[in-house]
């Protein structure tokens, strides 16, 4: 893999922590639901988001050690 630039390694930074924001606010709002179609899609959300911050954060982790 090619080393990100600069900008690229915040942009990513900038994107995780929004993901992140919007796992949590999936998960506050998933204990709030009572209609079971709208709990599934919001447990597909979370589940599908935890998998980006996973992805995020071994692409950053990767690029760190690269740098050093």
């Amino acid at each position: 893999m090619e080393k990100l630039g600069l900008h690229e390694t915040l942009e990513l930074h900038e994107i995780l922590n929004f993901k992140s924001l919007c796992l949590s606010k999936a998960s506050t709002m998933n204990g709030l639901v009572q209609d079971t179609e709208l709990k599934n899609i919001l447990l597909q959300d979370m589940s599908s988001g935890r998998e980006h911050i996973k992805k995020l954060q071994e692409i950053l982790v990767n690029q760190g050690e690269g740098r050093q």
